[in-house]
């Protein structure tokens, strides 16, 4: 088992003892040795199992803070999973001198301009910003020992792969790249060994080192127009602290101005909006101060948010995949959690399917006074009349007769 008195500096140990962690986990156990060899590597491991810290304690394990040098970039698609991994940087580097900066789109480049100043060892951004500053040769790649893909198969879309290529290919020829996904499909595994060299591939399908949380899988069945009224129904549980997913951008502030409207305190969080307002949207979600956050995949990706009760997909995921991602928002590092699944009837199929490829059960709920609850429950309290009904649903209303 890695030891991680015996692996690591003093302030590694010491940020260990205060966050009161017992083991490493699964991944961690698995990544870390490999990382601090120097090889590359391509890891697979569910969300919630704790791959930030797979890769930063190594990272910052390897860094000489006696340089003035830039030894390793962390490379992630969005701004709030820079500014989280930053953050916790932040936390585990304390005491030891080394530097960090971070270099996200949509921010004042004069102010970005300014951290290069203070010699970072250890840069965190986006590719299209970090990439725009290594052609205009404000930072320095040539001693670059070590590149982190976070959520890297968001990183390996077309989207992305350009500007991620050229930052690799500006880097130390002997340069490390290690790579991290909770999801990996076979051609995005094909372009990360491109990015690779003959890399260790690790895959982590359950993590045994936490006692497992209870993630329940639920859903309610409507038609389209009544998805705004179960949403608001989720944002009225006692206790919650959801996060929403929307497909379609320009839906966003609409459904978040709607429950606005009703009194609930909902926030949003997409890409177009700037900086400030979703750092505070994200913050404001963290400290407890809102019911429910709605947002987009690419702006939620990644993010460890303590605490979040449930999921709710408004709109049905894309592929199996965006399921996992979205899903794994809640429940996270053994936690408990819901996922809720507001779908049409056609959808239904689709999620049942889901649920069969991933192995887990999906049942199907209703509100009953303000509470989820199983559909029997009003056969039982209706009495032994209603009993014997069917409880059809009506194929106009979606109701139960």
């Amino acid at each position: 088992m890695l030891n991680i008195n015996e692996t690591f500096k003093p302030f590694i140990q010491d940020g260990w003892k205060k966050s009161g962690f017992n083991r490493p986990t699964a991944i961690q156990e698995a990544a870390i040795p490999v990382i601090l060899e120097g090889r590359d590597l391509i890891a697979e491991s569910p969300t919630g199992t704790g791959k930030t810290l797979a890769y930063l304690l190594p990272v910052l394990q390897k860094i000489d803070s006696s340089s003035q040098a830039l030894q390793a970039v962390v490379l992630a698609s969005s701004q709030e999973l820079i500014m989280q991994v930053f953050g916790e940087f932040q936390k585990w580097s304390e005491g030891s001198g080394i530097r960090g900066a971070s270099f996200i789109g949509g921010a004042n480049v004069k102010r970005q301009l300014e951290k290069l100043k203070k010699k970072p060892h250890i840069i965190f951004g986006t590719p299209g910003r970090l990439n725009e500053l290594i052609k205009q040769k404000k930072i320095k790649m040539h001693e670059v020992k070590t590149i982190v893909l976070d959520e890297g198969d968001q990183l390996l879309v077309r989207e992305h792969f350009g500007p991620v290529l050229d930052i690799v290919k500006s880097a130390l020829k002997e340069r490390q790249v290690v790579l991290f996904s909770a999801t990996m499909k076979p051609e995005t595994e094909q372009l990360a060994k491109n990015l690779t060299e003959n890399p260790e591939t690790i895959r982590i399908t359950k993590d045994e080192t936490f006692e497992e949380g209870k993630v329940e899988h639920i859903y309610f069945l409507c038609e389209p127009r009544e998805k705004m009224l179960m949403l608001e129904k989720v944002a009225r549980l006692n206790g919650v602290k959801a996060l929403a997913f929307i497909n379609d951008i320009t839906e966003i502030p609409v459904i978040a101005a709607k429950l606005q409207f009703k009194d609930l305190a909902v926030s949003l969080l997409h890409s177009e909006l700037g900086k400030m307002e979703r750092q505070r949207a994200v913050q404001d979600f963290r400290d407890g101060k809102l019911r429910m956050l709605i947002a987009t995949d690419v702006a939620a990706r990644g993010l460890d948010i303590e605490g979040v009760t449930h999921v709710v997909h408004v709109d049905f995921p894309r592929d199996i995949d965006q399921y996992i991602h979205r899903s794994g928002r809640t429940g996270r590092m053994g936690d408990d959690g819901i996922v809720i699944s507001l779908v049409t009837n056609r959808e239904e199929r689709e999620l049942k399917a889901f649920a069969r490829k991933l192995n887990v059960p999906v049942e199907k709920r209703i509100f009953y006074k303000g509470t989820i609850a199983v559909e029997d429950i009003r056969k039982l309290e209706r009495g032994p009349e209603w009993k014997g009904s069917k409880g059809k649903r009506s194929p106009k209303t979606g109701k139960i007769k």
